[in-house]
């Protein structure tokens, strides 16, 4: 089964990332990693706001108190966008100039789950840190090449995490007080000329709904039994995120990327970097908001 409705928000990212809905302010959000962009849509009045900030901008999350968290280079830092005031609240690997925060998500207990890659796309170079309220990042996993997708499932016992050059999904269980976790199988391994697992989402059902980068779509997995059980077809190849929002959590918003095209290929493919809303007949879970 396929499904390919969808509305375009023509937004032109180099590399689309994060997408993000915050339910109270009827927004999604999404970043533009390379351009150091930062997009808010409003879905209600379809009006598409953007703010520059001078660095790469990976990720943005729920705070409190109305707060975003970004993720600036390899700092965590709190923006007011009414405001525009910035707070830094943590970095993590000073040392490694060429490394850059990537993915991230929130826990159901509020912490920041994060990860790390290298700008040269190094083997091993890359790192996924859990942050709670004391703000020091702590090592979850090592050695990693592109740290990207994760989720955790409703009961909170297992989390999902993607390595994206290793083509798998991994299942970890996890421990909602002390947030750790432990390896338990692969849940998905991903076949020849699917592309690449980039960004995930998870729905109320369980299943994994996972952006293929070079795979022209998002594709939803059972990690029960590791089968496809369903596609969105986009009418681009680099398909890099997703997120679930609106009003029933049924609205999925996709970002994808231009980055790695040439010129031919931005030709035949003029909608890359572009965001992709589509209606699905299943919910999402709502993401988490930051405990700080």
């Amino acid at each position: 089964m396929q499904t390919s409705n969808f509305t375009t928000i023509p937004s032109q990212c180099f590399l689309g990332e994060g997408p993000l809905w915050i339910a109270k302010l009827g927004c999604f959000f999404w970043v533009d990693i390379e351009k150091g962009n930062l997009h808010r849509y409003h879905l209600a009045t379809e009006k598409l706001e953007i703010r520059h900030f001078p660095h790469r901008l990976a990720v943005v999350l729920e705070g409190q108190n109305g707060k975003l968290i970004l993720g600036l280079d390899r700092k965590l830092v709190r923006y007011d966008w009414e405001t525009q005031e910035i707070e830094e609240l943590c970095e993590v690997e000073a040392d490694l100039t060429l490394n850059r925060f990537n993915d991230g998500k929130v826990d159901p207990q509020g912490r920041i789950w994060i990860g790390t890659l290298s700008t040269l796309f190094t083997e091993g170079a890359g790192s996924l840190y859990r942050i709670g309220t004391d703000l020091k990042p702590e090592v979850t996993l090592k050695n990693l090449t592109i740290s990207n997708g994760m989720a955790w499932t409703a009961d909170q016992k297992t989390y999902y995490f993607i390595d994206t050059p290793t083509k798998k999904i991994q299942e970890f269980a996890f421990d909602p007080e002390t947030g750790a976790i432990e390896f338990r199988r692969i849940a998905v391994e991903i076949s020849e000329g699917l592309g690449f697992p980039d960004g995930m989402c998870i729905d109320l059902e369980g299943m994994l709904w996972v952006a293929h980068y070079a795979g022209s779509g998002v594709y939803r997995w059972n990690p029960n039994t590791g089968e496809l059980v369903n596609k969105i077809e986009l009418p681009v190849p680099h398909v890099t995120s997703c997120c679930f929002g609106g009003e029933n959590l049924d609205l999925m918003l996709i970002t994808t990327a231009q980055e790695n095209l040439t010129p031919d290929d931005l030709k035949k493919n003029p909608q890359s970097g572009d965001v992709f809303l589509v209606k699905l007949e299943v919910s999402g879970l709502e993401s988490y908001r930051a405990s700080f």
